[in-house]
């Protein structure tokens, strides 16, 4: 049985196909301005490291704040859920899901079946995401992929006072000017990021085994401040990027095995 997931979500899409509960192969690309035009090179891009065509899915379920785009797919289920299901696959004695995205973030828990007990989530602001990094990275002039590390190397952390980013964007120009440190300019931009998240999953609490997702799961500065803020170790899939699209998948074959035995 051969299914797939897709993500459309707000700064990249991604596409993850399975054999049964074996992974085949991913895809992740920028979504651009179109969801639609996205949601089509996404899926062909995945198909073709698998030597696979659209006649060969058996079901496809797509998740993301751009999941009714995906013309082909049988079914759209909220990232929530997809969610939860990808990193069941791998990390099954996971009860809370740490996703901060490149436009939200979401703190969800669940119980030790992998439903879904309870979550939160911002996806109205751009502070405590991966967009608020990448204004920061403009702002300082370095490269999002070197955020991480050079932030573990700063000593005193500046203080990022403002909730909002456009007015933080401002703070880190001041300090800039005032001759800041850079790896102290991103280790304080690391730590607003990162209680900003941790307070908002403070109403749910955080259980062990904690497990990061989403684009921003790949910084490790910020790994490593969520942790101290919650003082629990936080694991991170293989490649967090995909876990939406992985659960998508995963759903799609429980979808299309119901489906079968309604028809039968």
């Amino acid at each position: 049985m051969i299914t797939a997931g897709i993500d459309i979500g707000a700064a990249t899409s991604k596409a993850v196909i399975l054999n049964n509960d074996t992974p085949l192969c991913f895809s992740i690309i920028p979504t651009g301005s179109s969801v639609v035009k996205a949601a089509a090179i996404v899926i062909k891009k995945a198909l073709l490291k698998a030597g696979l065509s659209m006649n060969d899915l058996d079901y496809v379920v797509s998740t993301g704040y751009g999941r009714k785009s995906v013309s082909y797919a049988k079914k759209a289920m909220t990232e929530i859920i997809c969610h939860a299901s990808g990193v069941n696959l791998s990390m099954r004695q996971a009860r809370t899901i740490i996703d901060i995205g490149g436009q939200d973030s979401k703190v969800i828990r669940l119980d030790k079946d992998a439903n879904v007990i309870n979550f939160v989530m911002n996806d109205k602001c751009a502070a405590g995401t991966g967009r608020f990094l990448e204004v920061m990275a403009g702002a300082l002039g370095v490269e999002i992929s070197q955020m991480g590390p050079l932030s573990l190397l700063g000593k005193h952390p500046c203080q990022v006072s403002s909730t909002c980013t456009v007015f933080a964007e401002s703070e880190m120009i001041s300090l800039r000017a005032e001759r800041k440190k850079l790896e102290d300019l991103l280790a304080g931009i690391h730590r607003a990021l990162s209680r900003r998240v941790v307070i908002m999953g403070k109403s749910l609490g955080f259980e062990k085994d904690v497990v990061f997702t989403g684009g921003v799961a790949k910084n490790v500065g910020i790994k490593k401040i969520l942790e101290e803020e919650i003082g629990l170790e936080i694991l991170v899939p293989e490649e967090p990027q995909i876990i939406g699209a992985l659960g998508a998948a995963i759903l799609a074959k429980t979808e299309y095995c119901n489906s079968s035995r309604l028809n039968k």
